[in-house]
């Protein structure tokens, strides 16, 4: 068993079905949802209002659900807030932060494919700073 295995066993164990990688992604942010927390998370949100005022209307319990789950699945991390009236800071992890050029990817195959989407905004193409 190699270090990597041994590590991120546990994690592993829970979340996957199959050792198919894609099949273990997608079973951890291959929902409605994930990516595009994923996606405000890399573009600066970070408290749970923030995140709920996306354009997409996630309705509050999935919102709470899916950050529990990228939570645990090593994606995000949530920290007490230091800023008033907010209980938690979110933020990606540096496993979450890898994800940047994947969402980047399908923002710009979407913009260039599909009729009537907009363009990405300037901060996509910001190198995210790996922690």
């Amino acid at each position: 068993m190699t270090a990597r295995t041994k590590t991120k066993g546990l994690q592993a164990k829970r979340l996957k079905r199959s050792d198919c990688p894609l099949s273990c992604v997608l079973d951890l942010i291959g929902d409605k949802w994930s990516l595009l927390i994923v996606r405000d998370l890399l573009f600066g949100s970070s408290r749970y209002s923030e995140l709920a005022a996306a354009g997409e209307g996630i309705p509050t319990n999935i919102l709470a659900q899916r950050l529990k789950q990228l939570e645990q699945g090593g994606i995000i991390e949530r920290r007490p807030s230091a800023k008033p009236r907010s209980r938690y800071d979110y933020s990606l992890t540096k496993a979450g932060l890898k994800l940047a050029p994947a969402v980047k990817a399908l923002a710009e195959w979407g913009h260039s494919e599909i009729a009537g989407t907009r363009p990405l905004p300037r901060q996509a193409y910001a190198q995210p700073k790996l922690k």
